[in-house]
């Protein structure tokens, strides 16, 4: 059965006022790997970087609007030339500077280095088994080199963690992941849809289609209880992960026994994202269409405050959702899920077809949802397509992409699962 409205939602208070508690801030465009599921399609510097000096501006800012934690990300924030300086500054400035990366240019060296500036704690992004994760990332060893950065981080006296991005070639990689994973000594996990965003919208077969969270979800909830039983390891759902199952309250809380549900977008009310060229958005993944002003050219405050591209979760009703999420009985709290996925989907929010709860009130009247792509992403950063819904049966046939492992048994190129032909723009 679907979970019923007062089965699940728990007292939470979301009652402070808006301020950016959690910042990510992309410090540059440049990247050393060139992942096929990249969101902000890097690889080289964005035009206009802000300058390490600029960035230590920011960060004054940062500490004037009570920011908590900064999170740096890229491309890859460690080849951005100040990148030591604002972990320090951050620091000094009492944020707490922590980090997500691949890892692959993570020596032992810099690994000491960023303890000694002041780093509090780093994800790598680890996307599957071996095979699975350097298909993704388009990069021959760099499995190993991320397992190899979570060592040199935890013997420097990080606090290390990981991150995964699900879709249909890596899905089955869940549980024997964890097993590897285990052994590492990371604290947390944190697993999230790859969302049609950058490079993962030119490969619609890599996606997950709405139904596979009717299997994926309970078997998050089932490893979540394992890790914290075994290692104590956090596994965390992302906010594109969920909503609203009956096993909601086990993914969405900091452990197993406790009782959180999902809260709403927080774009523009506690999180923030800086793109590198000063760039302001309430989220770092939503999309160009959210950009509310740059650092250059206004305070960070009146953008924060007076903007309404940051201040549109804000501002959301029921009355701004549509499709099967105006309706749905957990509406004036979920308000659709996360806004940059369904943007990535249909142009805009507010109506998430990646929803447990929807898919299970689906299955039980013998229909599901699929997601077909209608017109193809234009190449830029954090971009997408457009795509329609489709209801069929339960039961209608499913093509999948082969995995890694049958492409070798047929000798095919590696990247023929992650291609499909997209529909002309």
């Amino acid at each position: 059965m679907a979970t019923t409205r007062d089965d699940i939602l728990r007292r939470f208070d979301v009652s402070q006022a808006p301020r950016p508690t959690y910042v990510v801030w992309e410090l540059t465009l440049r990247c050393d790997q060139p992942c096929t599921h990249c969101g902000s399609r890097a690889g080289d510097e964005r035009s206009g970087e802000l300058s390490t000096q600029e960035a230590l501006g920011v960060v004054k800012q940062l500490q004037q609007l009570g920011t908590f934690e900064c999170v740096l990300i890229g491309g890859e924030a460690y080849l951005h030339p100040g990148f030591l300086d604002i972990v320090r500054a951050l620091k000094a400035h009492g944020i707490r500077p922590a980090m997500t990366s691949g890892g692959r240019g993570i020596t032992e060296t810099l690994a000491r280095q960023m303890a000694e500036a002041g780093l509090h704690a780093i994800s790598i992004s680890i996307d599957g088994l071996e095979p699975t994760h350097d298909l993704m990332r388009a990069a021959r060893g760099s499995f190993a080199a991320a397992v190899q950065a979570l060592r040199y981080l935890k013997a420097a006296g990080i606090r290390t963690a990981s991150n995964l991005n699900l879709n249909r070639l890596n899905q089955a990689d869940l549980e024997p992941l964890y097993e590897q994973l285990k052994t590492l000594g990371i604290s947390a996990w944190q697993v999230q849809i790859t969302s049609p965003l950058g490079r993962a919208a030119d490969r619609p077969a890599m996606l997950l289609q709405p139904w596979d969270l009717i299997d994926l979800v309970p078997r998050l909830a089932r490893l979540k209880k394992r890790a914290w039983e075994e290692v104590r390891m956090s596994i965390q759902p992302g906010n594109n992960l969920g909503y609203f199952g009956p096993e909601e309250a086990v993914i969405r809380s900091p452990r197993p026994d406790l009782q959180d549900h999902f809260q709403g977008c927080q774009a523009g009310k506690q999180v923030m994202g800086i793109e590198s060229n000063g760039g302001i958005k309430g989220c770092p993944s939503l999309q160009a269409d959210y950009v509310g002003g740059n650092v250059r050219e206004k305070p960070l405050r009146d953008i924060w405050e007076q903007t309404p591209e940051l201040s549109f979760a804000r501002r959301r009703t029921v009355d701004d959702l549509w499709g099967f999420c105006r309706t749905c009985p957990f509406a004036e709290t979920c308000m659709a899920g996360c806004s940059f996925t369904a943007h990535s989907l249909f142009g805009r929010p507010g109506n998430n077809p990646y929803c447990h709860y929807r898919a299970k009130t689906f299955a039980e009247q013998g229909r599901r949802e699929r997601l077909v792509l209608k017109r193809a992403a234009p190449g830029a950063p954090f971009d997408h397509g457009l795509f329609e819904i489709v209801e069929e049966p339960l039961d209608a046939p499913d093509v999948r992409p082969p995995t890694p492992r049958e492409l070798v048994k047929k000798r095919l190129p590696v990247l023929t699962a992650l291609t499909e032909e997209a529909p002309p723009s």
